[in-house]
């Protein structure tokens, strides 16, 4: 059994097949599979059910994060819908304050009207998270690092948590990988990634995925899977499978260029305060570097003003405003207006979601251009 991430990235779930020998999983863009007979098959009956493709991605992945099994889903959201369906109406769950616009939206305008509770609480702050909890609550849902602000929460200890109040702890690990953070192996119970990220790493699908400690889990989210019907396509797993390959050597330059961008920012007199963990100046430096084998490529920074956001944002040439992160080009987003729009402002401005705020997905190009172009734009956004 393959025991290196890159070597597990390449090899399971992605055998030579079977029948031909191909070295590449084939791509079974088929809706539905012939049988044999009534009630006999080859494991595969319709494709919102299953499909061998998809299957392989699963198996992938799982090993990947060190889980049971893994759950692939139509994106990021349709994977955290799935994984609130697990509770009932009258149940509570507990989310952290910094987490992406979109699963904000999602408890905040459909989740409640069925009867789902929450609130969000700083994870950082284990006394606060302790208040918070109830006797209805069900899950704690994290991200670490967050988004926008890169604070980091103790996996650890928040499942030491949940598991003593009878919950169970989730993590979105989209920021980090699995080759920088591994939830399960830390105590998490269910992993999510919105796999349009750095799983896929390349700008071309629009995937998301959770992966699970305990068989009953995945037994119950794969119940979701197939009723709901929330599915990817074959090629969108053909196309992650291709991209999980090479993740290991991605992350490593996408920390690389990120930790050179931050400590540039960190230096650069137009920039008020630097977002990166791997920075000793981070508060949860320490906690990062206890639970992560590195920092991933996201940098943001507070630059004092919508105004200034926009001369730097309008400055730059080689990174681009666009949504999304974790792709191999260098992007660019402003929270308040994008990613974390939907987030009522005085909820944003509380959080520290300011006009000023700038979020930058660090990609693979050459650290060079990439600090120029920062430097250039920094220089122009100076007042």
């Amino acid at each position: 059994m393959p025991r290196g991430f890159s070597t597990k990235a390449i090899h399971i779930g992605q055998e030579p097949d079977a029948l031909t020998g191909s070295m590449t999983v084939p791509l079974y863009q088929t809706s539905t599979f012939a049988q044999e007979a009534i009630g006999k098959h080859k494991g595969f009956e319709y494709a919102r059910t299953n499909n061998p493709t998809r299957a392989a991605w699963e198996r992938n992945i799982a090993a990947l994060e060190e889980g049971t099994d893994a759950i692939a889903f139509s994106s990021g959201m349709a994977a955290i819908d799935a994984i609130a369906r697990l509770f009932n109406a009258g149940d509570h769950i507990l989310l952290a304050e910094d987490m992406y616009g979109g699963t904000f939206r999602l408890f905040d305008t459909v989740l409640s009207r069925h009867g789902i509770a929450f609130d969000t609480v700083d994870m950082r702050d284990l006394r606060a998270v302790e208040r918070m909890i109830r006797p209805t609550t069900k899950l704690l849902f994290t991200e670490t690092p967050t988004n926008p602000l890169m604070t980091i929460s103790d996996i650890a200890t928040l499942a030491q948590v949940a598991h003593a109040h009878g919950a169970l702890l989730a993590v979105d690990n989209t920021f980090a990988s699995p080759y920088f953070q591994q939830p399960l192996t830390l105590g998490a119970d269910i992993v999510v990634h919105s796999a349009t990220k750095y799983l896929g790493g390349h700008s071309d699908v629009v995937h998301g995925v959770v992966v699970v400690r305990s068989q009953d889990l995945a037994e119950r989210l794969h119940f979701i899977q197939n009723t709901v019907g929330a599915i990817p396509s074959p090629f969108d797993c053909w196309l992650l499978l291709r991209s999980v390959k090479t993740l290991a050597l991605r992350m490593e330059q996408h920390q690389r260029n990120a930790l050179a961008v931050a400590q540039l920012c960190q230096s650069h007199p137009a920039v008020k305060q630097v977002y990166y963990p791997g920075l000793p100046s981070h508060p949860q430096h320490e906690i990062a570097q206890r639970q992560m084998r590195g920092f991933s490529g996201m940098v943001s920074i507070e630059l004092g003003s919508r105004a200034r956001a926009e001369r730097f944002l309008t400055s730059l040439q080689v990174i681009t405003l666009a949504e999304s992160l974790g792709g191999v080009e260098s992007l660019a987003c402003h929270p308040d207006t994008m990613t974390h729009a939907s987030i009522p402002e005085p909820i944003r401005r509380a959080r520290g979601i300011t006009e000023g705020l700038v979020r930058l997905s660090i990609g693979i190009e050459d650290t060079e251009d990439l600090i120029e172009d920062v430097r250039h734009a920094l220089d122009c956004c100076g007042e």
